[in-house]
Order: C-alpha cells, then structure tokens, then sequence
C-alpha cells in the first residue's frame, strides 16, 4: 500500500474506461475514496459500482465542486486523466483546435484554479496530469493533439515549479501508445508509431504509483521516450530529421 494514498479523496476525470478507469480502480484497489468522472454517465456508474466509488458524470471541467461535496469536502488528489486525440494538420477547422485546446489544456487550468486555495491553505495536495509522450515529443498526423498536450505538460511542470515548496505535489504522466479506444482512434498513424509498443492501461497505473512512491514529477510508463526526450533537447535537428522520416514513411502507406 502506498501511504500518501489511503483513505485519500480521488478524483479521477475520463475514468469510464481505458487509462482513467485503471487509475481509478488501482487507487480504490489502494485505499483510496474515489470520485469517477466521465461524460458517458453509465460508463461512469459502471466503474464506480466496481470499486465501491461514487460517480460524478459531466464535463470534466465543471465537476470539482460536486467531485470536492461527494468526498465530504476535501479533495486530496485529482487525476485530470480526460483527454482528447484530435488529428490533422495545421488546416484542421478552429472548432477542432479550439475543442482540443479546452479538453486537453483549459480542463486542467480550471480544476487547478479550483483546487489550489485549498490545497495551499493546508500545504498539501496532489494534482496528476495525463499528457502523453506527444507532450515531450510529438505525434505525425496530430497537430491539434500534439500542439495541445505539449501545453498540459507545459502547464503541469508550471504548477511544480511555482508551488511545489507549498506542500503540491504534481506528476506528469507522458506514455506512448496504450491500449484504449484513443489509441484504435488513432488510425493509420497510431499504427505504425504507437502499436508496436503499446502497453495496458494498467501498465500506466503501474507506473504512476511507482512515481508517487519515489515523488518524482516525469513518470514515463515507456522508459525508451527519456532517451528520445534528450536527443530532442541536444540534437533537435537530428531528432526533426528521424520524425520526417517516420513521416514520409507514413505519407507512403496512405
């Protein structure tokens, strides 16, 4: 059992199925008191019904309040775990960027303004993001999606570095290809990129509870993207060269 987790107030948002309904089941398999969000209502009974959780259907964006009343007041970790895999180019409609923009970015800005008074008055406080290895890297085929989770990471490692000596704790959570619906979603691109490596949403769980144990910001359920990562950082027109290739690659079997 990991310690900083029992008897904690969860919250889990995406949770009616793949990477969130792992997390939420692992932290009530922990000992946790976990909320479990998700658009799809039924998806979200089901899950809770499972782990003895309760459910908060809705927009992930507006669900802290009701999330924080279901726990009895206190929120103690919130898994902002709800995302959304948008393909296409710099041409894809606004309303695709704008969408990709709110789910995959303004969510976690929301819930953060909503829970940090809180979590800072008392000096404690756990917030998890769900980014993608897309948010270190990037993904062919996916600018809205790419673009968007770059800007979760970006916004996660803000809140570590900004309140981290005030008791919140923040874990980034960058895997590559995992077994969900999001990852068939991702069509022929997915195929070739993420399929050959992809894990089980319980693998992500893994790893997450790993880095919670250790207190570590970056959990990578993929260990090989912390090597892509610094050949990005040091060699960025080595690393722009392999993905063009993985493009062109992908532009032939079209």
């Amino acid at each position: 059992m990991v310690e900083a987790v029992q008897d904690a107030g969860v919250v889990v948002t995406g949770a009616g199925g793949g990477i969130g309904a792992a997390l939420a089941r692992r932290f009530a398999a922990e000992g946790a008191r976990v909320v479990v969000n998700d658009l799809d209502a039924d998806k979200a009974k089901a899950v809770a019904d499972e782990i003895g959780g309760i459910a908060v259907p809705g927009d992930a964006s507006a669900i802290v309040a009701e999330a924080r009343d279901a726990l009895g007041g206190t929120v103690d970790i919130y898994c902002a775990n709800a995302g959304l895999a948008s393909g296409g180019s710099e041409a894809a409609e606004e309303k695709v960027w704008a969408l990709a923009w709110d789910v995959n970015v303004m969510a976690h800005v929301r819930a953060a303004h909503e829970l940090l008074p809180a979590w800072l008055e008392r000096g404690s406080g756990r917030f998890v993001s769900t980014v993608s290895a897309a948010g270190l890297l990037t993904m062919i085929g996916a600018a809205p999606y790419s673009v968007t989770k770059h800007g979760a990471y970006a916004f996660a490692e803000w809140l570590s570095l900004t309140y981290r000596h005030r008791g919140l704790k923040v874990h980034a959570i960058c895997p590559q290809g995992v077994r969900t619906d999001m990852l068939d979603a991702t069509g022929s691109a997915g195929d070739l990129v993420l399929q050959p490596t992809a894990i089980e949403p319980e693998d992500v769980a893994d790893a997450l509870f790993k880095g919670i144990e250790e207190d570590r910001f970056l959990i990578l359920p993929h260990p090989e993207v912390a090597g892509y990562y610094q050949v990005r950082a040091a060699e960025p027109d080595r690393w722009l060269t392999n993905m063009n290739h993985i493009q062109q690659k992908w532009e032939a079997g079209q």
